[in-house]
């Protein structure tokens, strides 16, 4: 049976504040046919996909505007359109949104959904960038660390559907792609598709004048190569781009292969579809011989993973 899943990612422009949830759930609904008219049976969609990247504004947390932003029920009646017109088509999607618990928790969370528009598994983001309190005299604020709780799910790994070619799928959010761990826990668990979204500052988000949208762009891309390779797996990371209120997000979407080659890259900064036949046998090199990890791990030579104490170990 042949392993060869035809890839998409969604690559989305800037979502404005003002934006209304049916005018940017318009837009992703035609992405999603894009990706179907060209043949995908899976579309990546970004992080946070539904809202504007509302961690950079500052707003008290039971503020309805903030509330507006999270999703209690993952699929919802805002949302089921998306749900509806995939599972119609045959295609599933990966897509990134702000979760909002029966508890009250709240996390970055994503969910991979099936062709026949089941989710097939969910995963909150654990590297939460940013601060838990505003900064001030900063122009741009990432407060995550305010907004959101760090994910409680782990790294979880799931098979993908016949139809797919049953890959072993992991997914992770936007900072955890620059997070080796994250990775080498999927790679241990056998993974041969990571689906990644993002919306990452075209400045850095932190202050400061360091880092240029060039070099951001470059690393984001360099994270996912060096990643992918190192674990032998293809990679698929789909940002959301452009000029969202006055602030930028970096494009660069690729999907990348298991030698860590970049075979599609969005070129511009706004809505963008990149495709990929993916074959999910071509995992197999990597796995069985370069990094075999059943054979070459070699765990009781690593050492204990201790916290740091700042202090400067002995020579």
């Amino acid at each position: 049976m042949s392993r060869i899943l035809r890839l998409a990612g969604a690559q989305m422009g800037p979502n404005q504040r003002a934006d209304s949830r049916a005018a940017i759930l318009d837009r992703m609904i035609a992405l999603l046919e894009g990706a179907a008219a060209g043949g995908a049976q899976l579309v990546v969609f970004p992080e946070l996909a539904f809202t504007t990247f509302f961690p950079r504004w500052p707003m008290e947390r039971d503020s309805p505007e903030l509330l507006a932003c999270f999703e209690t029920a993952m699929p919802n009646p805002q949302v089921q359109p998306l749900f509806d017109r995939a599972r119609r088509l045959g295609i599933g999607f990966y897509v990134g949104y702000a979760e909002l618990t029966p508890e009250g928790q709240r996390f970055n969370s994503a969910v991979t959904v099936g062709p026949d528009g089941s989710i097939l598994f969910k995963y909150r983001k654990i590297h939460l960038p940013g601060s838990d309190r505003v900064k001030p005299g900063q122009r741009y604020q990432q407060l995550e660390k305010m907004y959101f709780a760090y994910g409680d799910t782990g790294f979880p790994a799931a098979r993908g559907p016949a139809a797919w070619g049953a890959p072993v799928m992991g997914m992770l959010i936007c900072n955890d792609r620059r997070w080796p761990e994250g990775w080498r826990v999927l790679g241990l668990q056998g993974v041969e598709l990571v689906l990644i979204g993002y919306n990452s500052a075209a400045y850095d988000p932190n202050g400061g004048e360091g880092e240029s949208a060039e070099r951001r762009t470059f690393h984001s891309t360099l994270a996912v190569q060096a990643n992918a390779y190192m674990n032998a797996t293809w990679a698929v990371s789909v940002a959301k781009a452009g000029n969202e209120d006055g602030a930028g997000l970096i494009g660069g979407s690729c999907i990348v292969d298991p030698n860590g080659i970049v075979v599609a890259q969005a070129k511009g900064l706004g809505e963008e579809l990149i495709f990929a036949e993916v074959d999910l046998d071509a995992c197999r090199q990597g796995k069985e011989k370069m990094f075999n990890f059943a054979a070459h791990r070699r765990p009781q030579w690593y050492g204990p993973i201790t916290e740091r104490t700042g202090a400067v170990p002995p020579v």
